[in-house]
């Protein structure tokens, strides 16, 4: 099956991407904080975020010295919170039992939290010329049209299956790097381009010619979607306390949604008893597994009254925008600091 592999590296090295700001590197620091970027995120929204965080955390020993609030606050609005707590964790213990330098082993990336196997084999390929296969989400979609797999990719036999096949094809041979790189890129490159979701550009694609899906019209039934369930939707009530142009936040547990940020306290909506309320815009945020809808509700207040309240604080609006907060609760201060710029 060398023709697969040979006919994704060539295509990649005309036609892949080859400027994005992780390339043109082994640094295996910078490589490892796009990987996690990544995860669930696409490239266009994770470049800005990029250039941003490594500007502040340039190296581990940085990242691992800095806080978990300063973390978080440069990784707001990109979702996904854990991932930013997982990689602070990791650059303490590689500076902790790595003596700072990030481990050249496959079980030990391994053993780093929020690295899981595809993770540390774009690392190994990009940055550690140990070239191992990978199965994100693009290539996955990528084998299921292509080798006609049929089942839903995350469900263990799929995964296996598909698993078999990345090992198979993977040009992993001693001398065989910089194949390997060319290969791992261009799978991630033809998945995110071409073999897209929707409107897959078929015609364009390098292994057109032996891809199942294609030969038997499965293209746009490939890859089998996830079982469907029923979204919960939960309500929820956030009580904006305001001091003319200050709000009170309070920091969020370590984990659990939104773990160690920013946030406005939340109430049942049936537990509404509050002199001078009223109600902001509605909103609706979606997470993976459910839907928050939430009902803001302004609360004028004296700082004074609430200054003993545990972990909180009162920021003016420009610092509580900046600060390291959910993304609703970004929408809410931005509602609130243009309603006080059209009233001042």
């Amino acid at each position: 099956m060398a023709a697969f592999a040979d006919a994704i590296i060539a295509w990649q090295r005309r036609h892949g991407r080859h400027d994005l700001p992780w390339q043109n590197t082994t640094d295996a620091y910078a490589i490892w904080v796009s990987e996690i970027m990544l995860q669930q995120t696409q490239v266009t929204a994770v470049i800005g975020y990029y250039a941003k965080f490594m500007q502040r955390f340039p190296s581990i020993t940085a990242l691992a010295s800095a806080s978990q609030e300063e973390v978080l606050q440069s990784w707001s609005g990109l979702g996904y919170y854990s991932r930013a707590r997982n990689l602070h964790n990791a650059a303490q213990k590689i500076r902790d039992e790595f003596s700072g330098v990030f481990p050249t082993q496959f079980d030990a990336i391994l053993s780093l939290p929020g690295i899981g196997k595809s993770t540390a084999a774009a690392i190994s390929t990009f940055a550690l010329h140990a070239p191992q296969p990978i199965l994100d989400g693009n290539v996955k979609r990528v084998f299921a049209r292509h080798f006609n797999i049929a089942g839903w990719p995350s469900a263990p036999a799929i995964e296996k299956k598909m698993w078999q096949i990345a090992q198979r094809e993977n040009p992993s041979a001693l001398n065989q790097n910089a194949r390997a790189i060319a290969y791992t890129q261009g799978l991630m490159d033809l998945g995110a381009t071409l073999c897209t979701r929707s409107k897959p550009k078929c015609a364009a694609c390098p292994v057109n010619a032996s891809c199942e899906a294609l030969a038997k019209k499965l293209v746009h039934t490939l890859p089998t979607p996830k079982p469907r369930q029923v979204i919960p939707e939960k309500n929820t009530t956030m009580l904006i306390f305001i001091n003319g142009d200050e709000v009170m936040l309070e920091k969020r547990p370590p984990v659990g949604i939104w773990g160690g940020l920013w946030s406005f306290p939340e109430v049942n909506n049936d537990d509404i008893h509050l002199q001078n309320a009223s109600p902001l815009t509605k909103l609706t945020h979606t997470f993976t597994h459910f839907k928050l809808h939430i009902q803001p509700q302004l609360v004028h207040t004296s700082k004074k009254s609430q200054a003993n309240e545990p972990h909180t604080i009162w920021l003016n609006l420009d610092d509580a925008i900046g600060a390291a907060i959910p993304t609703p609760v970004r929408k809410i201060l931005q509602e609130l600091h243009r309603a006080n710029k059209k009233s001042a």
